[in-house]
């Protein structure tokens, strides 16, 4: 039995990858926990399926925080799921769901958004993309007209009616044509009978994506991911600021928290001194 939950573990991380297209990081970390937990948990071969009593391994875990605890059984579930459709018949016992917090850091992971965008329909995913590969306000996003958007740029009319023009990814730009030719829009990009969706309505759009992959995510983390992505990435602070549209840097570094490694980084390239220490 052992050497079949090894194997169906590799399968699982192989699926991982090539279906699901997991970074190799998040596929380590599942791997990881099924690995610790078979080491624990009861396997019963029942009369028409396999029995997983989690008891034992929850009992091992049980000194672990909550949000911790959730991900490993979330780990477990998914692996569950994914034997069930090879054909076998796996039923958990001991699985109910514990309470966690539902607030989390910024940014969002991009694995976290990929996986949500995995479940999403067409209005949605462009919702998602729109504010994670524009770096949009949510109130930015909701005047959007069709007639600022431009093959490989958008304009965006900001705070004080301030213009800026950022550029746009050749596959949002396709999922616009796709999204265009399936909607009937008249004016703004997101709209319903002729007015543009509200502001209020966009949230809620976001809340149900994140919500069904257990993520509280608003529109402002989504803000937050796409400009710490640039940062991390060595994209010039004084750049970024104006894709932000902000009316200053100040604003941009305290937006992004820039941490203290990249800020090192930074100082090892630019101080006379520090290269000369290469």
């Amino acid at each position: 039995m052992k050497k079949s939950i090894d194997k169906q573990i590799t399968d699982f991380s192989v699926y991982l990858q090539k279906q699901r297209g997991y970074s190799e990081l998040t596929i380590k970390s599942y791997r990881e926990t099924l690995q610790e937990a078979f080491g624990f948990i009861e396997i019963t071969d029942e009369k028409d399926h396999l029995l997983f009593n989690l008891m034992p391994y929850r009992i091992q875990i049980a000194s672990l925080n909550a949000k911790t605890i959730s991900k490993k059984l979330s780990a477990i579930r998914s692996f569950t799921a994914f034997i069930n459709e090879q054909g076998s018949k796996v039923v958990l016992r001991g699985d109910e769901s514990i309470k966690v917090a539902k607030t989390l850091p910024k940014p969002i992971s991009h694995e976290h958004i990929m996986e949500a965008l995995e479940k999403a329909s067409l209005q949605e995913k462009l919702v998602v993309l729109m504010l994670y590969t524009l770096g949009l306000r949510i109130s930015e996003l909701s005047a959007l007209k069709v007639e600022d958007i431009d093959d490989e740029w958008i304009r965006i009319i900001g705070k004080g009616n301030k213009q800026r023009d950022v550029p746009l990814l050749a596959e949002v730009k396709k999922l616009i044509d796709e999204y265009l030719s399936t909607f009937m829009i008249k004016k703004f990009l997101f709209e319903k009978n002729g007015e543009r969706l509200s502001e209020n309505s966009l949230r809620y759009m976001i809340t149900k994506v994140f919500g069904r992959v257990a993520l509280k995510v608003t529109p402002h983390q989504l803000r937050h991911s796409y400009a710490s992505a640039l940062l991390n990435s060595g994209a010039p602070i004084v750049d970024v600021s104006e894709l932000l549209g902000h009316a200053s840097m100040a604003t941009t570094q305290i937006y992004t928290k820039l941490g203290s490694a990249l800020k090192q980084q930074n100082y090892n390239k630019a101080h006379p001194l520090a290269q000369g220490e290469k």
